[in-house]
C-alpha cells in the first residue's frame, strides 16, 4: 500500500466513508475517461459511498429482523389471489402508514400468503432504514414469559416495542393462556400511537375471544387498540401451498 493510500484510508475512517477507498479507483477511471469536473468527480464519489452504506444498513435491519424467509411483493402472485388489491398492498409498501404509526391487520386462512405479504411490507420498512422486527404471535409470548420469569421483562419487552415495525405473525394459530393474552395486550398498548404493527391472523374478529381462552373482554382492549388506526385485508382463496398439487391432481378442490 503506498502513502498516499495509507493517508486516504485514514481520512475516510475519520469521516467514516469505510466504502471510499475501495470505490474510489473504479470511479476516478470512470471520471477520467467522462472528463468529469472536480464538482462532479465529487458528487459521483460521494453517491457512491452513500448508496452503500444505505445497502450496508439495510443488510443489518434485515438481519436484526429475523425473517424466516425473503419475500417482496414483487414475488407475490396476485393473480392467484383475486380477493387483494394489488393497488393497495402496493401503496402500503410505500410505508406510510409505518410512518404515521398506524397498523395492517392481514386475515385469512392458512395458506393464501399472508406471511408472505407480511415479511414483504416488512422488507420495504427496512429498505425505508426503518428498524422491523418479525416475529409468532407464540415465540413473543414465550420470550416474554421466559423474560418475566427470570427479572429481565422491561429489556426484552423493550425489543418488541421499541422497532418502529413489530411483525406478529400467526395471531391465532395457538390459543394463549390468560398471562399470554395479557402480555400480547401490553406489547399492542406499549406500541399504539407510538409504532405500526403488521399482524396476521387465521381468524376473523368475531372469534378472537376463542384466541384468549375465551375471554371477551381481554380480545375486546387488544382490537380497540389495533384497529383504531389500521387498515384491514381479509384474504379469501386457495392456499399456495397447495396450488402445484392440484395442478398435479394430487389434491383435489372440494366442490362449493
Amino acid at each position: 500500500m503506498s502513502l498516499a493510500e495509507e493517508r486516504l484510508g485514514a481520512l475516510a475512517e475519520r469521516l467514516r466513508l469505510p466504502d471510499l477507498p475501495v470505490l474510489l479507483p473504479a470511479l476516478a477511471e470512470a471520471a477520467a475517461v467522462r472528463e468529469l469536473s472536480y464538482a462532479d468527480f465529487a458528487e459521483l464519489l460521494l453517491a457512491a459511498c452513500a448508496e452503500a452504506a444505505d445497502a450496508r444498513a439495510v443488510e443489518t435491519i434485515v438481519r436484526l429482523a429475523s425473517f424466516p424467509a425473503s419475500k417482496t411483493l414483487e414475488s407475490f402472485d396476485f393473480a392467484f389471489q383475486p380477493s387483494i388489491n394489488r393497488r393497495q398492498l402496493l401503496e402500503l409498501g410505500g410505508c406510510a402508514f409505518v410512518e404515521r404509526a398506524e397498523n395492517v391487520v392481514l386475515l385469512g386462512p392458512p395458506g393464501v400468503g399472508k406471511t408472505h405479504l407480511a415479511i414483504a411490507l416488512g422488507m420495504e420498512a427496512a429498505k425505508r432504514r426503518h428498524s422491523v422486527k418479525f416475529t409468532t404471535a407464540a415465540r413473543m409470548v414465550a420470550s416474554l414469559t421466559e423474560a418475566r420469569n427470570v427479572g429481565s421483562s422491561s429489556r426484552r419487552l423493550a425489543a418488541f416495542a421499541n422497532p418502529r415495525l413489530l411483525i406478529i405473525d400467526e395471531v391465532g394459530f395457538l390459543p394463549l393462556n390468560p398471562e399470554g393474552a395479557a402480555l400480547l395486550f401490553e406489547v399492542v398498548s406499549r406500541r399504539y400511537e407510538h409504532g405500526s404493527i403488521v399482524l396476521t391472523s387465521n381468524k376473523s374478529f368475531g372469534e378472537w375471544a376463542e384466541i384468549f381462552s375465551g375471554d371477551a373482554v381481554i380480545a375486546t382492549a387488544i382490537l380497540d387498540r389495533l384497529l383504531h388506526h389500521s387498515t384491514t385485508i381479509a384474504i379469501k382463496g386457495q392456499s399456495y401451498r397447495l396450488k402445484d398439487k392440484r395442478k398435479a391432481g394430487v389434491v383435489t378442490t372440494p366442490a362449493r
